[in-house]
């Protein structure tokens, strides 16, 4: 279904060499380069800078590389639909960013397959950047964010909101405090997400309006994985600002000490999104009711 040139392509872009693309396609080199050279005479296009120490890609072949990677998952996809037909079973690809992870959500995704016996669910966590690539590509079917989309292709849908929280050892001075003020956490350690995460730039923006930058705070260590950071917090090793929905098992078993900043608003949606051309949005409806129940 997808031409052979297509998958040339995308091999030598992610191995970054013809003669890589050549081994692991099992063509010969002049055959690759070819491929690629047919490609740029179909489009009329160069795909590659003429570099000899890496290759990169022209922004008309970073247009391209976009197109052919949405046509091999639409391939794979129509495949993928065609055999579920065959077995009378549904596969269902989805994406969540890192702190929904932590959320409810594998826990509902978990009850929507136990109703379910025919669906089988991929669940993968990626950034907000990286999930929008993946459905626009058809790489996922539908997607459970922190944050929003901004793309008239996308249908979203308001599952909760939550707001941002600073989390400390359970032994720490702030623990059993209403709130804590801004001032009071530049003597602190932070062990924070990555610069590209949704939350950590939620706080970042929320520091500005207050005339503070990242840099007048000790940030320790920068990771996406909140499992890991919650645990470090754990262990006395710093504190962190999370959503409070991915630390409120920890606060009822007294692991943590969970509390807010005074004064400060930081409060980001849970959206579920997919296309507009869905072949399942009752999927979706039944998604959105089991989160419901869950949260009341």
């Amino acid at each position: 279904m997808v031409e052979a040139k297509i998958h040339t392509l995308l091999t030598v872009i992610s191995t970054g060499s013809f003669t890589e693309a050549a081994k692991m396609l099992s063509l010969t080199q002049p055959a690759v380069s070819n491929h690629i050279r047919q490609l740029e005479q179909s489009y009329s296009i160069k795909i590659f800078y003429k570099s000899k120490k890496k290759l990169l890609l022209t922004p008309e072949g970073a247009v391209l590389e976009k197109y052919a990677r949405r046509a091999v998952a639409v391939a794979a996809a129509a495949r993928q639909a065609i055999l579920d037909r065959q077995k009378n079973i549904r596969h269902l690809s989805v994406a969540i960013t890192p702190t929904v992870g932590e959320h409810l959500v594998p826990q509902v995704m978990a009850a929507y397959c136990g109703r379910h016996q025919d669906v089988h669910m991929h669940i993968q966590t990626a950034g907000l950047k990286d999930i929008h690539d993946l459905l626009r590509t058809f790489e996922v079917d539908l997607a459970v964010i922190e944050g929003e989309l901004s793309d008239d292709s996308l249908i979203s849908v308001l599952l909760d909101t939550d707001y941002l929280c600073l989390i400390a050892p359970a032994d720490h001075p702030f623990a059993g405090r209403a709130s804590v003020r801004l001032e009071e956490l530049q003597g602190e350690r932070f062990i924070l997400r990555s610069k590209g995460a949704g939350t950590r730039k939620l706080f970042e923006s929320y520091l500005l309006g207050n005339f503070h930058t990242i840099q007048d705070y000790n940030v320790m260590i920068e990771m996406d994985n909140v499992a890991t950071i919650k645990e470090l917090v754990e262990q006395g090793l710093g504190v962190s600002v999370i959503g409070h929905s991915a630390c409120i098992q920890e606060q009822r078993k007294g692991k943590l000490a969970v509390l807010p900043i005074e004064n400060a608003s930081m409060v980001r949606k849970v959206n579920m999104v997919y296309r507009k051309d869905f072949a399942h949005p009752e999927v979706a409806e039944e998604l959105r009711e089991l989160y419901n129940g869950y949260v009341v």
